[in-house]
């Protein structure tokens, strides 16, 4: 991988930002415990929940789908494994030019907070990247169901010179510079379905 690809993965930083320090799940529900506003975020975050959904993987998050939407189109990709993510870099997922579509991401967070969750992705188109995006996620909570994100609404490129193949990288990682999940996979967009 070259350095170029790692440079367009990385998240931004915000100026005079510090990570907060890392505390565990039951430091933080102590934590300013007359405080009503801190405890309903607290509570937000799903804190007194204890249940481990998948207790033999060490993971603290846990992706499972990435998932496209448009109109009736719903495309599903399972990246809950290693074996789920080489069969899906062995595919291209195909959009029709024009369409609008969302990408919706489905994930369990378990054993601790996880904060400032961010989503980026690269879109290459032979060697030259046509698109980079960042989009901040948020913190969550442990929490024995799964978890989703909803982007915002995007058009997928047209015309004649936009058909064709993409070649993708995604990347979850966190505050803390820990990547969660990064695969490669394949867009083509065609003039139907």
């Amino acid at each position: 991988m070259s350095q170029q690809d790692n440079d367009d993965l990385v998240p931004t930083q915000t100026e005079n930002y510090k990570v907060s320090e890392k505390k565990a799940v039951a430091e933080l529900q102590e934590l300013d415990a007359n405080d009503e506003s801190l405890n309903k975020w607290k509570a937000s975050l799903g804190l007194g929940q204890a249940e481990v959904r998948f207790p033999d993987d060490p993971r603290t998050v846990i992706v499972q789908a990435l998932v496209l939407e448009s109109g009736d189109h719903v495309i599903r990709m399972d990246v809950s494994d290693a074996n789920a993510i080489e069969e899906l870099s062995k595919r291209t997922v195909v959009i029709k030019e024009g369409a609008d579509y969302t990408f919706k991401i489905e994930f369990v967070v378990q054993r601790e907070v996880v904060s400032g969750l961010k989503f980026l992705q690269r879109l290459k188109r032979s060697l030259v990247t046509v698109e980079r995006t960042e989009d901040m996620c948020g913190s969550f909570g442990p929490k024995y169901e799964t978890q989703e994100i909803r982007f915002p609404a995007a058009v997928a490129p047209s015309g004649m010179m936009a058909r064709g193949t993409y070649n993708i990288k995604s990347r979850f990682v966190d505050d803390d510079g820990v990547i969660h999940l990064e695969w490669n996979w394949k867009m083509d967009i065609r003039k139907e379905w």
